[in-house]
């Protein structure tokens, strides 16, 4: 299991993670006011504005206060070190 950085210390577990999403579309809105009201809804932000919008394979989502585009490259990082590290080249 490799950890993903989503800001101020917080971590997620790449294998868990199903998309990355920017939090403006009116879906977006209603997906994260519903995992409100079911309590699955994870607020990662620490009171700043929420960037993105991660979701898990097991139904939470996440608000995180950094880029999509900052949490994938963070993803295709640790793929490529594993990638290295099945290689034996590293």
């Amino acid at each position: 299991m490799r950890l993903i950085n989503i800001g101020y210390g917080n971590m997620i577990s790449d294998l868990r993670l199903v998309s990355v999403v920017a939090p403006d579309s009116a879906p977006v809105k209603r997906l994260i006011q519903e995992a409100r009201e079911k309590g699955m809804l994870i607020d990662a932000t620490y009171g700043r504005r929420t960037r993105s919008v991660i979701i898990m394979d097991s139904c939470h989502v996440i608000l995180s206060a950094i880029q999509p585009e900052t949490i994938a490259s963070r993803h295709e990082a640790k793929m490529l070190i594993v990638e290295e590290d099945e290689d034996g080249e590293r």
